[in-house]
């Protein structure tokens, strides 16, 4: 039983726990407020990347073809002596720089100057007939006006002299003969450069070229200018052709057109020339023309067997436009480039790219001189998405 009191404590206990409930619900609540707006914070949109944009330089350029070249000699000589003999010396430093009628090799000499001394008196001794000749004719002469001696006698001298007069010129002849061998015993560069090293040492016997058979002494090769060789594909060819037709360039058969030259471990030319041959006939197991070019070589840097890289002027000049070749990225097989539009949202754009001028990469097709290309940043450029441009500070052409 429960009486007045017992009620009213049971109603107190009821009100006690509906409030702890309600502020249960109440932190609930808050809580749940709480956490639904979080999450509506976090996806607010991130702010527009920045990227740095330029607009593509427009200047004059002019294509330029490229080859694998090999260095040669313009002229290169094998040192032979010309007569035969032991070598005496050798009077050069191995790979040094000669010139023309420095002395090379000396060989044993006395053997020749032997046989010029025979040489000079059988001439002394054919002038001497001569002289004999030349008084018994002048004597027949007279004694045939007084018919002391005979036409025949006088005829008889007459031979005699013609005779001895064709004695002396043989002798002069050997004598000329013995007196060059002597100086050919003193081998000289017969012209100016870079000597290889000896390949005959002092005390050794050598063959001359009376033979057929002379030994090899030493090379050496002219240095400055220097020749390039290249081989050109036969689809440049006709394409030089068909400028050459078209009045756009000149052919390099009458033209002495500009090639530039950038040798191993460079990353740019470092030497200049002019093409100066083109062959008569393509070669019909590659399908190329070897072609030619003279480059100056005042450092005496390049050697004849180095390898370079042969710029070849290909086209007329042009007027094109540029961006720096970072700005191009690969999208499977097509190149593009990232463009910001006007609303600054990103589009990626294909192109048609050309060479690299000083740096620059040209684009023959899809780029206008007023577009905005992104050179700084193409990582966090999206297409489609807005991005916060800024221009380059410094050209297309600068560091970005």
């Amino acid at each position: 039983m429960s009486g007045p009191d017992g009620s009213e404590q049971f109603v107190k206990k009821h009100d006690f726990v509906l409030a702890r409930l309600g502020a249960i619900a109440a932190l609930v609540g808050a809580f749940a407020l709480t956490g639904c707006g979080q999450p509506a914070s976090q996806a607010a949109a991130p702010p527009p990347a920045p990227v740095t944009v330029a607009q593509p330089v427009k200047r004059t350029v002019t294509d330029w073809d490229e080859f694998t070249g090999r260095f040669e000699a313009v002229e290169e000589v094998q040192v032979r002596p010309r007569v035969g003999g032991f070598v005496n010396s050798v009077e050069f430093q191995d790979g040094a720089i000669v010139h023309q009628g420095d002395l090379l090799y000396v060989i044993d000499p006395r053997p020749f100057e032997a046989v010029a001394a025979q040489a000079e008196g059988q001439l002394s001794d054919a002038r001497a007939k001569v002289e004999l000749a030349k008084r018994e004719l002048d004597r027949g002469l007279s004694l045939v006006q007084t018919s002391a001696v005979s036409e025949q006698v006088v005829d008889q001298r007459r031979q005699a002299l013609q005779a001895a007069h064709a004695a002396e010129v043989q002798a002069e002849g050997a004598l000329k003969a013995a007196r060059l061998n002597i100086e050919f015993t003193h081998v000289t560069a017969p012209l100016t450069g870079r000597v290889s090293r000896h390949l005959v040492s002092p005390g050794n016997l050598v063959q001359g070229s009376d033979n057929g058979s002379s030994t090899l002494l030493t090379s050496i090769v002219t240095l400055d200018p220097i020749y390039v060789y290249f081989d050109m594909d036969e689809a440049t060819f006709i394409k030089y052709s068909k400028l050459w037709f078209e009045g756009r360039r000149p052919s390099s058969r009458d033209t002495a057109n500009p090639v530039q030259v950038t040798l191993a471990g460079e990353t740019k030319p470092s030497h200049e020339g002019t093409i100066n041959f083109l062959d008569n006939r393509l070669d019909v197991s590659t399908g190329t023309l070897r072609s030619r070019a003279v480059v100056k070589n005042t450092d005496l840097s390049i050697l004849p067997g180095q390898f370079g890289r042969v710029r070849l002027i290909g086209s007329a000049p042009y007027e094109a436009l540029l961006i720096p070749d970072v700005a191009v990225a690969t999208d499977q097989s097509r190149k593009i480039v990232f463009v910001v539009k006007p609303d600054d949202t990103v589009e990626a754009r294909p192109v048609v790219l050309g060479p690299l001028d000083d740096g620059l990469r040209v684009i023959r097709e899809g780029l206008k001189a007023e577009d905005r290309v992104i050179v700084n940043g193409i990582q966090r450029a999206r297409v489609g998405a807005k991005v916060a441009p800024q221009t380059a500070q410094a050209p297309a052409g600068g560091k970005s």
